[in-house]
């Protein structure tokens, strides 16, 4: 039987311009082109420590980030339709104020741009799983200095044919996501229904790792496996306790690696709201929040499948309240093989076994979670 509609809504790309502008950086981020070798992406705050030789820092950065040819290579080798592309962290988020909005617009219509041209070379009379298409996530300048920018931008996203939501980290302008100045910011984008990408960078501190030398040691295991999935929990808690789902109830939000720790710890986090001092609920000062996690999950979150095995796969379903709220992603060019000469990319074939077991016999479930509701939430037909 032929494999249904795959649609890959976790893959990121760094258009030119981009890379551009991150090899004439010399602070995190940058990239470091080293005379010889291959260059450097350095990403992350650990990973520009003194003590590292700067040819050895980061990780190494190839055509796969921003060659769009490289990326419908990586699609038809894996079986996947339709790629929703998204610019990878730290986004704009480093830019100076006065030029984040340039810069936005610029990547924006860069992604645009390319959608667009590869999408144009497909048959569109075509059903979607029979061509390779191209949608984006369009990245916001949340660093500009009014936020009247950023509404401004989320409004002209929706004159761009192939953009199907945006992307933002927890930072949001810089002190988190209950942050009140992000108000009308998710105002627009409930006004819009546009989608809210919303992926980790940040972390945690090095020194809850074991600082610079366990980072030296073990690499990226520590920061990704655990300082990821944490940040998203905490940042998807902070807005639910700042009222921001009471305030804006059709918010609509996608949280990368199936939410973090978020599925497992949703009973937990509800308990302790529940048994708060602080909030007015409880005889306290401070208004809690007036929906329960439970009801959030299923009705202002969506989750991918970006969790490599079938416990989370479960939590994931069980917290959705069913298999329509998730949908396939890859986290490409991110975790290739470490052997070139492998084709096919254990982290994603990972994602797929584990579909594939989580739902059994179930072919429907497995037929949505790999593109069929990414095909109905993000309207790609």
């Amino acid at each position: 039987m032929s494999r249904p509609l795959v649609v890959d809504i976790h893959t990121h790309v760094y258009p030119p311009a981009y890379m551009a502008m991150l090899r004439a950086r010399k602070t995190v981020p940058y990239i470091h082109d080293p005379p010889t070798g291959e260059p450097r992406l350095i990403i992350l705050s650990s990973d520009d420590d003194p003590a590292i030789p700067i040819d050895q820092r980061g990780r190494p950065v190839d055509s796969s980030y921003s060659d769009t040819n490289v990326k419908l290579t990586f699609m038809k080798q894996h079986g996947i339709n339709s790629s929703v592309i998204s610019l990878a962290n730290p986004w704009l988020d480093f830019l100076e104020p006065a030029e984040a909005q340039t810069w936005a617009q610029r990547i924006n219509d860069d992604l645009e741009e390319t959608c667009a041209q590869v999408n144009a070379s497909s048959d569109a009379t075509l059903p979607l799983k029979e061509r390779s298409t191209l949608f984006a996530f369009a990245a916001l300048p949340l660093s500009a200095p009014d936020p009247e920018i950023i509404v401004n931008e989320i409004k002209r996203l929706t004159t761009l044919p192939h953009i199907r939501g945006v992307i933002m980290g927890t930072s949001g302008l810089g002190t988190g996501l209950d942050d009140e100045r992000l108000g009308p910011i998710w105002a627009a984008l409930e006004e819009t229904q546009m989608l809210l990408f919303l992926h980790p960078h940040y972390g945690l501190p090095s020194e809850a790792f074991g600082g610079s030398e366990a980072m030296n040691r073990y690499g990226h295991v520590l920061p990704l496996a655990l300082g990821f999935p944490l940040e998203t929990t905490i940042a998807v808690t902070r807005m639910l306790l700042s009222r921001v789902f009471d305030e804006f109830p059709r918010l609509q939000i996608l949280l990368a690696h199936s939410g973090g720790t978020l599925p497992f710890l949703a009973g937990r986090i509800e308990s302790c709201i529940m048994h708060e001092r602080k909030f007015a609920e409880n005889g306290g000062d401070v208004p809690g929040p007036q929906r329960s996690i439970w009801e959030v999950l299923k009705t202002n979150i969506f989750l991918d499948a970006v969790v490599y095995g079938v416990a989370g796969l479960k939590a994931a379903v069980t917290v959705g309240g069913g298999s329509d709220r998730l949908m396939f992603g890859t986290d490409h060019p991110f975790f290739p093989p470490l052997d070139e000469r492998e084709k096919e990319w254990l982290s994603v074939t990972t994602n797929y076994n584990a579909i594939e077991e989580n739902f059994g016999g179930d072919k429907e479930a497995v037929t949505a979670v790999l593109g069929g509701n990414a095909a109905r939430i993000l309207n790609l037909e």
